[in-house]
């Protein structure tokens, strides 16, 4: 296992970048005539009191070699059908409307081309726009940001930058995020954007502590760890659900703060992951197989977290408001908690995946009081009924604030119900007591010993549950 003194021997050959104040009122970063930035900065303006953003105007980059046009934020755009994130979860194939757009790791999502944060502007740039070894100046037109007297940039010359000659070597396997530029990246997507796909060796991205307010999204890479220098200290999130996002004909979920799919062999640790907004909005999901999260804290709201393929999970924390864990994956929880308005999981194993939500040693929290494991809604009309196949096992569990049933509601017609497992065995309240179980859905079973020796044994075997799969946590 790599140790953080990397990151502290990393970080302590880190280039520094300083801000400067242009004329007495704001100060600009990266800093007017700055050298060796990252190509992946995001601008920002800092004001003595918080600025507001304007509905009209551009903001331009140049090269300054040739005067060519880079990139262009046009503010009377608006930035999605739902810009607070409170309008229709729906798509409206109808709607012709061009809203402000980004490429984030292939795949396009609306975002805030300015967003605000007590008295700081940042500016998001489309992503890899700049490139290493150049010259940007950077125009903004009177109306973009509104405070005081300030009348934006309206020559190239006025705010000028240059990044850096170079990105990081060949066979480079350890690279740095740092929020301040002082790093080999300043996002934690442009990182991801630099590693290869399929690495002979293990490539690890080291975050440096700080906020990182981004849309992170990526896909198809393997042999990849993701390590923030510290839990509580690291925090990457952004403002995102299914309304500011709705869906689009095809292709992956828009809705998540962060998003890996189609990866194999992937690890993230020690960090903390927000989604900012409520709804359909998780903070976090994960398709791909031999999947390790390792102390994290996850922080969505309703499907907080989604999984697909085989997910490894120990020692972390996950928060939402309802169907918490959207589970489609094979996932083993090991001494992690989950606090959760209404139900917890709304787990969707099929037939073919073997197994779904297993936790052993964890802790499950009902925010309301009175809420439950799982829910197996009706989903009849063309979706599998009632997931006869969903799987929610619990092994000595810790528990509060859970109704007496325990599970559902199960709704809907008749089903056959004998694939079905929502299983517990040991279950607590959280001084180690064990819970009045008597009162439990007439669907679910109480394990016990002797008579369950062998399925207790398999499923405290996270290769069993993860179809064969032994995890190591780097």
């Amino acid at each position: 296992m790599k140790s953080l003194a990397i990151l502290s021997i990393l970080l302590s050959t880190a280039r520094g970048v300083s801000l400067s104040t242009r004329g007495e009122d704001i100060q600009l970063f990266p800093a007017d005539g700055a050298k060796n930035v990252n190509p992946d900065t995001q601008l920002k303006i800092t004001f003595p009191s918080p600025p507001t953003i304007g509905s009209s105007g551009l903001i331009r980059v140049y090269d300054e070699a040739d005067n060519k046009l880079i990139d262009t934020l046009n503010m009377s755009i608006p930035t999605s059908p739902s810009p607070f994130g409170n309008g229709s979860t729906k798509a409206n194939y109808s709607d012709t409307t061009t809203y402000q757009t980004n490429i984030i790791g292939g795949l396009d999502f609306y975002f805030y081309p300015i967003i605000v944060r007590n008295n700081t502007a940042t500016i998001y740039l489309h992503n890899n726009q700049l490139d290493y070894g150049r010259t940007y100046g950077v125009t903004i037109e009177p109306g973009v940001l509104k405070q005081g007297g300030f009348n934006g940039f309206t020559s190239n010359s006025s705010w000028t930058f240059s990044t850096k000659p170079h990105g990081p070597k060949a066979g480079t396997t350890d690279v740095v995020v740092a929020a301040d530029g002082s790093a080999d990246f300043s996002t934690v997507q442009g990182a991801i954007d630099w590693a290869p796909l399929n690495p002979t060796k293990r490539i690890t991205i080291w975050i440096k502590d700080g906020n990182y307010e981004e849309l992170v999204y990526w896909q198809y890479k393997t042999n990849l760890t993701i390590r923030g220098q510290s839990r509580n200290g690291t925090i990457v999130g952004y403002p995102n659900n299914s309304a500011f996002n709705p869906p689009n004909r095809q292709g992956p979920s828009r809705r998540p703060a962060f998003q890996m799919n189609g990866v194999t062999d992937v690890q993230l640790s020690s960090f903390t992951i927000n989604n900012y907004y409520k709804g359909q909005a998780e903070s976090l999901l994960v398709n791909g197989l031999r999947v390790v999260l390792d102390h994290m804290t996850l922080n969505g709201s309703g499907d907080g977290f989604t999984t697909y393929g085989t997910i490894y999970i120990t020692d972390s924390k996950l928060t939402g408001d309802g169907d918490s864990v959207l589970g489609y994956g094979s996932v083993f929880w090991l001494r992690s908690e989950i606090d959760s308005h209404s139900a917890v999981t709304w787990t969707r194993t099929v037939q073919a995946q073997r197994h779904g939500n297993v936790f052993v040693n964890c802790t499950i929290i009902g925010l309301d009081g009175n809420d439950t494991f799982a829910r197996l809604p009706d989903n009849t009309g063309g979706v599998m009924p009632n997931w006869p196949y969903a799987e929610v096992v619990l092994i000595n569990t810790k528990t509060a604030g859970i109704a007496p049933v325990g599970w559902g509601p199960v709704a809907g017609p008749p089903f056959d119900t004998s694939h079905l497992h929502l299983w517990e065995y040991n279950t607590m309240d959280l001084d180690g007591q064990p819970v009045d179980v008597s009162q439990r859905l007439n669907v679910s079973r109480q394990l016990s010993l002797p008579k369950d020796a062998k399925i207790l044994a398999e499923y405290t075997d996270p290769t069993y549950v993860l179809d064969g799969w032994t995890p190591v946590v780097l």
